[in-house]
């Protein structure tokens, strides 16, 4: 069984959409987990039925913390099944169900797996992560190297916008960390994972479309504020203090920068700043 998991905030019409991309698979069993992030808006729950879920989060929890309420959920279940974690404004590309399900089969030893993701024009938009820890340096790789033929291909990290889990290799239900609020989680989510013995890959051949910024680009000073803060939270846990410093200081400098051009921007930076620095010193 495949249970995919998205969560939502304000994005109906988009998990509308994702839905009718999944019931073009045909031949494998799943279920859709969404958890509903807008406890002002009901209009989800018109989606419900025998297989789809909505679990009320009662409030907007963020994309972890919201994640975490429905593995919990699934991993009561069944502890041995695949979760598709998924964006809502994203759609399976056609035979991605299909090949999810088959590429677990032969692969067993993966536990967490990336896929392509292109955008609505047909460009990469993620295929896979890299980091740097000597200068803190979150890669997003947005080009098909020679190896798409392979089946798969070990990576740093992988894109929360769409992620498999195997939920077997798990002893407890795996977690996102509930410090972050949006941005990073899934970078921080493999990474602990990654330190604990599990295997990370990208499977060139499942495929997605994604609009980005879909939803966060609907209020810029909120995005980049957690962004901010989330990537300094990320930077001072996986490299070091000189990197944090130096990184810290540049993203102050280009808040400032931005501040007559793009205030919502500056200001948003400048508030994940802030927001970092409280976490550390209080």
């Amino acid at each position: 069984m495949i249970y995919f998991l998205t969560v939502n905030y304000y994005s109906r019409d988009f998990i509308a959409k994702l839905v009718d991309s999944m019931q073009a698979s045909k031949g494998v069993d799943y279920k859709t987990i969404a958890i509903d992030n807008s406890p002002d808006d009901d209009s989800l729950h018109d989606l419900a039925d025998d297989n789809i879920l909505i679990l009320d989060a009662g409030t907007n929890l963020g994309f972890g913390k919201a994640c975490n309420l429905g593995l919990n959920w699934i991993y009561t279940q069944d502890s041995q099944a695949i979760v598709w974690i998924i964006n809502p404004d994203t759609q399976l590309l056609p035979g991605a169900l299909e090949k999810a399900s088959a590429f677990f089969a032969a692969h067993p030893q993966l536990s967490i797996v990336g896929t392509i993701v292109y955008t609505p024009t047909g460009e990469v938009w993620f295929a896979g992560g890299e980091f740097i820890e000597k200068n803190g340096a979150i890669i997003c790789k947005t080009t098909l190297n020679d190896h798409t033929t392979l089946d798969y291909l070990e990576t740093d990290w992988v894109s929360g916008c769409s992620l498999l889990l195997n939920l077997q290799h798990f002893q407890t239900c795996p977690q996102f960390d509930p410090d972050y609020f949006l941005y990073y989680e899934d970078f921080d989510f493999c990474r602990r994972y990654a330190k604990a013995g599990h295997l990370i890959a990208i499977a060139p051949q499942i495929a997605v479309v994604h609009q980005p910024s879909s939803i966060t680009g609907k209020n810029i000073l909120t995005k980049f504020k957690h962004s901010t803060y989330s990537y300094l939270l990320t930077v001072g846990r996986y490299s070091n203090k000189t990197v944090l410093i130096l990184r810290l200081t540049r993203l102050v400098f280009h808040a400032i920068i931005l501040m007559p051009v793009k205030p919502q921007i500056g200001f948003g930076k400048l508030h994940g700043v802030w927001l970092y620095l409280r976490r550390v010193f209080l």
